[in-house]
């Protein structure tokens, strides 16, 4: 008998895996991915986060009303008062001595000076309370000093005016010779030119309290001896300095 051709094995197609083999052993599977542990100091603390805005949000606006409540109180506190600066006037400068002396070793000055300064307090319903003020003394358009004073701090009344005496000097000092000849002659004719400097701390007072201070510099010059004894009171220049 003629033997029938053996067909061909049948070719497995790729990627194709027997279930026979590996019989009685589990398949090998792997655990799902695990998610990181972080540490506790990486995790969102939304209760500090919430209270801090919060915190944030208060101090905000407590200074926004506090700012409105200063304006209004100031805006009340001008319109009701209607606060004014003193007005200071140079009301008398006597030199009782007043000598130049050349030298071989140069030329010096042997001087004293009597200022007044008249302070106004224009303000009917507040009273200004001073503190020290210091008071220097120049002739001859600022070139020459004749001493400077400080003068304690004072209280002045509503609508009141005072009187501050002031006494300076200088005692062998020395200045140019060009100087020394333009100090004797402007003595001489009275036309020596003054200048007084006032610097001092103006505050006001109400039923008491003192409301805090600014700084003034009261500016009295360029009059002469001869204006001065005319009895003219020359008013002075008032600038300011911040408030503290």
């Amino acid at each position: 008998m003629a033997e029938h051709p053996q067909k061909p094995p049948l070719q497995k197609p790729p990627g194709y895996r027997d279930p026979t083999a590996n019989s009685g052993k589990p398949a090998m599977t792997r655990p799902p991915p695990r998610k990181p542990v972080l540490p506790a100091s990486f995790h969102p603390k939304k209760r500090r986060r919430n209270w801090r805005r919060a915190c944030c949000c208060f101090i905000f606006v407590f200074l926004v009303i506090l700012t409105l409540v200063v304006a209004v109180a100031g805006a009340l506190f001008y319109l009701w008062f209607d606060p004014k600066l003193p007005v200071f006037h140079l009301q008398s400068f006597r030199v009782p001595r007043f000598n130049v002396t050349v030298r071989p070793d140069g030329t010096y000055l042997d001087a004293e000076a009597v200022t007044r300064i008249e302070i106004k307090n224009p303000n009917g319903k507040l009273a200004i309370y001073y503190g020290g003020t210091h008071v220097g003394v120049t002739v001859g358009g600022g070139e020459t000093e004749l001493g400077s004073k400080e003068v304690s701090g004072f209280t002045q009344g509503k609508k009141n005016t005072t009187s501050l005496k002031v006494e300076t000097g200088v005692k062998n000092q020395l200045v140019d010779d060009g100087s020394g000849t333009k100090l004797k002659n402007g003595f001489k004719n009275k036309g020596l030119v003054v200048d007084v400097e006032a610097r001092t701390r103006v505050g006001f007072i109400v039923q008491g309290l003192k409301i805090g201070t600014v700084g003034v510099n009261a500016l009295c010059g360029g009059v002469s001896l001869k204006k001065l004894d005319r009895g003219d009171m020359p008013k002075c220049s008032i600038n300011l300095f911040k408030w503290y």
